[in-house]
């Protein structure tokens, strides 16, 4: 990969004349280029297979769609990189893409990980949800759509196979079976109820079921009811009857159940009024593991072809692909997507755009799917619009603010305190927006929530100084809304005066009379206190923000208190892991034991070497 000089064609060159003054340092490699503004800030990422050829339809003055033309427009400088093949500069398109978000690109905006099944690797394994790197060992049964749908999985699994989903330590010190077993979740293996010969038939059953082979459970399970009912033992025999009912309904369950498609995931596109819904379906074992909706910002003149490149190549950049992805349309790099799929899962992966059969009827499923949820999403849209034009309305602003984020603090007598801040604008909440704030003030009164405001303010400005000075990216807020009432806004607005940012319009939402929901009441600097009607939908939507700041800054609270509960003085010591500390607390039964033991009893924990067990000794009896 090269880099080829970049800067300015010319100090007073934009548009097309400052694209045609690059083509003569251009040659027919293949490669990626960036196009720039006047402010150095990413206009749009592309690839070309001949860079000289790509970039010269640039420096044409006509032909262009509106988005193309505002683009070229724009334009003040380039930068190029050259690589060795049209596979390399796809990859390299879509990873800058991500990173960089330019203005013109189709940008897939929802790029979270899927969750999976994991069969532990154990004498008695465990079944359960995995999010993540598969660093440990065990089977991987996934991707599934959602943690819904691999929570309703796992539900129906326990009571048809029933597998263990306690933890290790939790099963190694166990005395009598839990509550699971006592309401046929669980076979109890802890406490010796099923043979480990018998745990291991059904684990094997669980992961045929996953692999895709559930008519043979099926038919073993109904033998083994059939033998029961004829022993007279027809408790056992209800117990197979319930087990072989909730396997039926894991399979009734999944909507979209299709017939001779083993592994695929089926990609469908919905594009109406310059908004997309890409709507993913994912097919492993024969079986839907659930579906996902995908919002990708497009332009108002994007074609199909487009959107669908640009998702399938960023959505891929960081998950493995299966075998077939089912499209919606054809793609216009067909060939080196399938060659860059392929390299990456190392094994060979097929693009289809099916005409007739049941593929055809599968993908026309999904496309089904996607414009019904771009229908939903366009409504919801507008109606967020008119709740923020309210909003506006309500508190005297100048337009209908894009971003509104809402701070709210938690803490049980000023331990373990937090700050929250979420986000909301045109299309709802945003969540990968959303922060918290660990309190770290040590200067604080435990309890002090003016104190506590005024540092997660004074942290957030600071950040948005440095990280966008201009207010150009889109970081900073239209609207401040903050949970309390004249003493907070007064905080608040202390802090907005010292950053010179005090242009924002900032509301604190306090309780109101008796503090009872409908009568908040609204403060704002240098104004009257305000009310809006009981059944005003603005004070509706923004009880919602309110609350959903609130649920946001409890669940960081607790968090953060159940994580300082776990604690103990082990994780102060250099060189004590959680897999160390773990052999520690289940070798000596608690930290205070460990803190006690002798050096000889220390050198005896599996994993902790000599030099390790003097390090931990020297701990406790020089820091004690």
């Amino acid at each position: 990969m090269t880099e080829l000089p970049e800067g300015r064609a010319a100090p007073d060159l934009t548009g097309h004349a400052c694209i045609q003054a690059y083509l003569k340092t251009l040659d027919s490699s293949p490669g990626v280029y960036r196009m720039l503004d006047a402010k150095n800030a990413v206009l749009y990422v592309g690839k070309a297979r001949n860079l000289r050829a790509r970039v010269s339809n640039y420096a044409r003055p006509a032909g262009h769609s509106p988005r193309i033309a505002r683009m070229i427009r724009d334009t003040a400088s380039m930068m190029f990189l050259t690589t060795r093949t049209e596979t390399e500069a796809l990859l390299l398109e879509q990873n800058l893409i991500k990173q960089l978000k330019p203005k013109y690109n189709v940008l897939l905006r929802d790029d979270k990980s899927f969750p999976n099944i994991q069969v532990t690797n154990h004498a008695y394994p465990m079944i359960r949800k995995h999010r993540g790197a598969k660093k440990e060992k065990g089977a991987y049964y996934g991707p599934f759509a959602s943690a819904g749908a691999v929570n309703r999985t796992l539900s129906q699994l326990q009571k048809v196979f029933q597998l263990r989903n306690c933890a290790d330590t939790m099963f190694e010190g166990r005395t009598r079976p839990c509550l699971l077993h006592q309401i046929k979740r669980c076979s109890a293996p802890c406490v010796g109820k099923i043979s480990e010969a018998d745990y291991a038939e059904s684990v094997r059953d669980a992961e045929r079921f996953l692999s895709g082979r559930s008519t043979k459970i099926q038919e073993k399970l109904a033998g083994e009811m059939q033998a029961a009912s004829e022993a007279m033992e027809f408790e056992r025999a209800a117990s197979l009857r319930d087990r072989i009912r909730a396997l039926t309904q894991v399979q009734t369950a999944q909507g979209i159940n299709p017939r001779t498609v083993d592994e695929a995931d089926l990609i469908a596109l919905h594009l109406e009024n310059g908004q997309a819904c890409v709507q993913v379906f994912f097919i492993r074992a024969g079986q839907n593991w659930g579906n996902r909706d995908f919002y990708p910002r497009v332009g108002e003149d994007v074609e199909a072809a487009e959107v669908l490149e640009a998702f399938v190549g960023q959505f891929y950049d960081s998950k493995e692909p299966p075998k077939q992805l089912i499209l919606s349309h054809a793609i216009e790099n067909a060939d080196l997507m399938v060659e860059a799929l392929g390299q990456k899962a190392g094994r060979k992966v097929s693009l289809l755009v099916p005409q007739r059969g049941e593929k055809a009827e599968l993908i026309e499923s999904a496309t089904r799917n996607a414009r019904e949820s771009l229908g939903r999403k366009m409504a919801e849209t507008a109606t967020q619009a008119k709740l923020l034009r309210g909003v506006a309305e309500a508190f005297g602003l100048d337009r209908p603010p894009a971003r509104i984020e809402v701070y709210d603090n938690s803490h049980i007598q000023g331990a373990h305190a937090v700050g929250a801040m979420i986000v909301a604008g045109p299309e709802g909440f945003m969540k990968s927006h959303y922060r918290k704030f660990n309190i770290r003030g040590d200067d604080l009164t435990p309890g002090d929530d003016f104190g506590m405001m005024k540092e997660v303010l004074t942290r957030r400005f600071k950040r948005l100084l440095k990280e966008d000075p201009e207010r150009e990216k889109g970081l900073w807020p239209d609207l401040l809304l903050i949970d309390g009432g004249a003493g907070q806004v007064s905080a608040v607005a202390e802090i907005m005066r010292e950053y010179g940012v005090e242009d924002i319009p900032m509301v604190g939402v306090a309780k109101g009379i008796d503090r009872d929901q409908g009568k908040e009441e609204f403060h704002r600097v240098g104004q009257r206190v305000m009310a809006l009607r009981r059944n005003d939908p603005v004070l509706y939507f923004i009880q919602r923000l309110r609350d959903e700041a609130h649920r946001f800054a409890i669940g960081t609270h607790r968090a953060k208190r159940s994580k300082a509960v776990g604690a103990t003085p082990l994780d102060e010591i250099a060189g004590v892991g959680a897999a160390r500390k773990r052999a520690l607390l289940a070798h000596f039964g608690s930290a205070k034991a460990v803190s006690r033991a002798n050096l000889v009893d220390l050198k005896a924990v599996d994993g902790v070497s000599e030099a390790l067990a003097e390090k931990i000794y020297a701990f406790f009896h020089e820091n004690g």
